[in-house]
Protein backbone atom coordinates (compact mmCIF):
# COMPACT_ATOMS: atom_id res chain seq x y z
CA UNK A 1 0.00 0.00 0.00
CA UNK A 2 2.92 2.32 0.70
CA UNK A 3 4.23 1.86 -2.81
CA UNK A 4 0.80 2.67 -4.24
CA UNK A 5 0.69 5.77 -2.09
CA UNK A 6 4.01 6.91 -3.52
CA UNK A 7 2.75 6.36 -7.07
CA UNK A 8 -0.41 8.30 -6.27
CA UNK A 9 1.59 11.17 -4.82
CA UNK A 10 3.80 11.24 -7.91
CA UNK A 11 0.77 11.37 -10.21
CA UNK A 12 -0.81 14.15 -8.15
CA UNK A 13 2.34 16.28 -8.20
CA UNK A 14 2.83 15.84 -11.94
CA UNK A 15 -0.78 16.76 -12.64
CA UNK A 16 -0.38 19.86 -10.49
CA UNK A 17 2.73 20.90 -12.43
CA UNK A 18 0.97 20.46 -15.80
CA UNK A 19 -2.02 22.47 -14.59
CA UNK A 20 0.32 25.25 -13.44
CA UNK A 21 1.95 25.43 -16.87
CA UNK A 22 -1.43 25.50 -18.61
CA UNK A 23 -2.77 28.22 -16.31
CA UNK A 24 0.35 30.34 -16.77
CA UNK A 25 0.11 29.97 -20.54
CA UNK A 26 -3.58 30.99 -20.57
CA UNK A 27 -2.79 33.99 -18.38
CA UNK A 28 0.04 35.02 -20.68
CA UNK A 29 -2.17 34.79 -23.79
CA UNK A 30 -4.89 36.80 -22.07
CA UNK A 31 -2.46 39.55 -21.11
CA UNK A 32 -0.88 39.53 -24.56
CA UNK A 33 -4.26 39.78 -26.27
CA UNK A 34 -5.32 42.63 -24.00
CA UNK A 35 -2.05 44.39 -24.65
CA UNK A 36 -2.49 44.11 -28.43
CA UNK A 37 -6.11 45.32 -28.28
CA UNK A 38 -5.29 48.36 -26.20
CA UNK A 39 -2.00 49.43 -27.71
CA UNK A 40 -1.63 52.95 -29.03
CA UNK A 41 -2.11 52.90 -32.85
CA UNK A 42 0.39 55.73 -33.09
CA UNK A 43 2.92 53.79 -31.01
CA UNK A 44 2.32 50.09 -31.63
CA UNK A 45 4.14 47.34 -29.76
CA UNK A 46 7.68 47.06 -30.98
CA UNK A 47 8.23 43.82 -32.91
CA UNK A 48 11.47 43.09 -31.10
CA UNK A 49 9.79 43.62 -27.72
CA UNK A 50 6.92 41.34 -28.72
CA UNK A 51 9.36 38.63 -29.85
CA UNK A 52 11.36 39.01 -26.65
CA UNK A 53 8.26 38.44 -24.53
CA UNK A 54 7.40 35.30 -26.49
CA UNK A 55 10.95 33.95 -26.12
CA UNK A 56 11.00 34.66 -22.39
CA UNK A 57 7.74 32.85 -21.79
CA UNK A 58 8.79 29.91 -23.96
CA UNK A 59 11.99 29.64 -21.97
CA UNK A 60 10.07 29.57 -18.67
CA UNK A 61 7.63 26.99 -20.02
CA UNK A 62 10.49 24.74 -21.17
CA UNK A 63 12.11 25.05 -17.74
CA UNK A 64 8.88 24.04 -16.05
CA UNK A 65 8.57 21.04 -18.32
CA UNK A 66 12.19 20.07 -17.62
CA UNK A 67 11.55 20.30 -13.88
CA UNK A 68 8.46 18.14 -14.33
CA UNK A 69 10.48 15.51 -16.17
CA UNK A 70 13.19 15.49 -13.49
CA UNK A 71 10.52 15.28 -10.80
CA UNK A 72 9.04 12.25 -12.55
CA UNK A 73 12.46 10.55 -12.62
CA UNK A 74 13.06 11.22 -8.92
CA UNK A 75 9.65 9.94 -7.90
CA UNK A 76 10.05 6.90 -10.13
CA UNK A 77 13.41 6.06 -8.53
CA UNK A 78 11.95 6.60 -5.05
CA UNK A 79 9.07 4.27 -5.82
CA UNK A 80 11.51 1.66 -7.13
CA UNK A 81 13.62 1.96 -3.95
CA UNK A 82 10.51 1.37 -1.86
CA UNK A 83 9.61 -1.68 -3.91
CA UNK A 84 13.15 -3.05 -3.59
CA UNK A 85 13.16 -2.43 0.18
CA UNK A 86 10.00 -4.50 0.69
CA UNK A 87 11.84 -7.40 -0.94
CA UNK A 88 14.26 -7.48 2.01
CA UNK A 89 11.57 -8.70 4.42
CA UNK A 90 12.44 -12.20 5.61
CA UNK A 91 16.03 -11.96 4.32
CA UNK A 92 19.14 -12.02 6.50
CA UNK A 93 21.22 -8.90 6.04
CA UNK A 94 24.59 -7.60 7.15
CA UNK A 95 24.80 -3.86 7.78
CA UNK A 96 27.25 -1.39 9.23
CA UNK A 97 26.55 -0.94 12.92
CA UNK A 98 27.44 -2.20 16.38
CA UNK A 99 24.03 -3.30 17.71
CA UNK A 100 22.57 -6.75 17.18
CA UNK A 101 20.24 -9.27 18.80
CA UNK A 102 21.03 -11.98 21.34
CA UNK A 103 18.80 -14.90 20.39
CA UNK A 104 18.93 -18.50 21.63
CA UNK A 105 22.12 -17.79 23.55
CA UNK A 106 24.12 -16.33 20.69
CA UNK A 107 24.90 -12.87 19.31
CA UNK A 108 27.29 -12.33 16.41
CA UNK A 109 29.06 -9.25 15.09
CA UNK A 110 31.31 -8.98 12.04
CA UNK A 111 34.26 -6.61 11.97
CA UNK A 112 36.94 -5.32 9.63
CA UNK A 113 40.37 -4.17 10.81
CA UNK A 114 43.33 -2.90 8.81
CA UNK A 115 46.07 -4.63 10.80
CA UNK A 116 46.49 -7.44 13.30
CA UNK A 117 46.36 -6.68 17.01
CA UNK A 118 47.21 -8.75 20.08
CA UNK A 119 45.69 -6.16 22.43
CA UNK A 120 41.93 -6.12 21.84
CA UNK A 121 39.24 -5.41 24.42
CA UNK A 122 35.68 -6.35 23.53
CA UNK A 123 32.85 -4.82 25.56
CA UNK A 124 29.19 -5.79 25.30
CA UNK A 125 26.49 -3.52 26.75
CA UNK A 126 22.72 -3.94 27.06
CA UNK A 127 20.10 -1.52 25.74
CA UNK A 128 20.50 0.63 28.89
CA UNK A 129 24.26 0.99 28.42
CA UNK A 130 25.18 -1.42 31.24
CA UNK A 131 28.33 -3.47 30.65
CA UNK A 132 27.39 -7.16 30.69
CA UNK A 133 30.48 -8.77 29.19
CA UNK A 134 34.13 -7.98 28.52
CA UNK A 135 36.79 -10.05 26.82
CA UNK A 136 40.46 -9.64 25.98
CA UNK A 137 41.57 -11.24 22.75
CA UNK A 138 43.69 -10.85 19.62
CA UNK A 139 42.60 -10.47 16.01
CA UNK A 140 44.18 -10.79 12.60
CA UNK A 141 43.93 -8.17 9.88
CA UNK A 142 40.97 -8.16 7.51
CA UNK A 143 37.48 -9.45 8.20
CA UNK A 144 36.54 -11.39 11.31
CA UNK A 145 33.66 -12.34 13.57
CA UNK A 146 32.98 -12.14 17.29
CA UNK A 147 30.32 -14.36 18.84
CA UNK A 148 29.02 -13.88 22.37
CA UNK A 149 27.43 -16.82 24.18
CA UNK A 150 25.05 -14.63 26.19
CA UNK A 151 26.69 -15.05 29.61
CA UNK A 152 27.64 -11.96 31.60
CA UNK A 153 30.83 -11.45 33.60
CA UNK A 154 29.41 -13.32 36.60
CA UNK A 155 28.41 -16.35 34.57
CA UNK A 156 24.70 -15.54 34.51
CA UNK A 157 22.79 -16.01 31.27
CA UNK A 158 21.45 -12.74 29.89
CA UNK A 159 17.96 -12.53 28.41
CA UNK A 160 17.46 -12.35 24.66
CA UNK A 161 17.36 -8.80 23.38
CA UNK A 162 19.40 -5.99 21.85
CA UNK A 163 23.08 -5.64 22.71
CA UNK A 164 25.87 -3.37 21.50
CA UNK A 165 29.54 -4.16 21.03
CA UNK A 166 32.59 -1.93 21.37
CA UNK A 167 35.97 -3.18 20.15
CA UNK A 168 39.12 -1.38 21.28
CA UNK A 169 42.15 -2.61 19.34
CA UNK A 170 45.68 -1.32 20.05
CA UNK A 171 49.13 -1.63 18.52
CA UNK A 172 52.12 -2.82 20.55
CA UNK A 173 52.87 0.84 21.29
CA UNK A 174 49.31 1.47 22.50
CA UNK A 175 48.03 3.38 19.46
CA UNK A 176 44.36 2.90 18.64
CA UNK A 177 43.53 0.85 15.53
CA UNK A 178 40.28 1.86 13.80
CA UNK A 179 37.76 -0.94 13.27
CA UNK A 180 34.45 -1.13 11.45
CA UNK A 181 31.72 -3.32 12.92
CA UNK A 182 28.71 -4.87 11.22
CA UNK A 183 25.56 -6.41 12.59
CA UNK A 184 23.55 -9.28 11.16
CA UNK A 185 19.88 -10.19 11.42
CA UNK A 186 16.61 -10.96 9.66
CA UNK A 187 14.49 -8.10 8.31
CA UNK A 188 11.05 -8.21 9.92
CA UNK A 189 9.53 -5.02 8.51
CA UNK A 190 10.23 -1.92 6.41
CA UNK A 191 9.42 1.69 7.34
CA UNK A 192 8.61 3.70 4.20
CA UNK A 193 7.53 6.92 5.89
CA UNK A 194 10.81 8.82 5.34
CA UNK A 195 12.95 9.86 2.39
CA UNK A 196 14.91 6.61 2.63
CA UNK A 197 13.47 3.16 3.41
CA UNK A 198 14.40 1.91 6.88
CA UNK A 199 14.64 -1.81 7.57
CA UNK A 200 13.59 -3.15 10.97
CA UNK A 201 16.12 -5.79 12.05
CA UNK A 202 15.96 -7.30 15.52
CA UNK A 203 14.07 -4.21 16.64
CA UNK A 204 16.81 -1.93 15.27
CA UNK A 205 16.28 0.62 12.49
CA UNK A 206 18.77 0.18 9.63
CA UNK A 207 18.87 2.58 6.67
CA UNK A 208 18.72 0.84 3.32
CA UNK A 209 22.00 2.51 2.32
CA UNK A 210 23.78 0.80 5.26
CA UNK A 211 23.11 -2.72 3.92
CA UNK A 212 26.31 -4.51 2.91
CA UNK A 213 25.11 -8.01 2.07
CA UNK A 214 21.87 -9.98 1.78
CA UNK A 215 21.25 -13.70 2.08
CA UNK A 216 18.59 -16.30 2.74
CA UNK A 217 17.65 -16.50 6.41
CA UNK A 218 18.76 -19.74 8.04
Amino acid sequence: MAVSAVSGAASSQLTSSRNTIANNFDTFLSLLTTQLKNQNPLDPLDTNQFTSQMVQFTSVEQQLQTNEFLEALVLSNLSQNYTDAVGFVGKEITASGSTTQLANGSATWNYTIGQASSDVTVTVTDRNGNVVHTANTSVGSGEGQFTWDGFDSTGARMPDGTYTITIDARTDSGAYIPMATQMRGVVSAVDLSGNEPVLIVNGNRINLSAIQSVGIAS
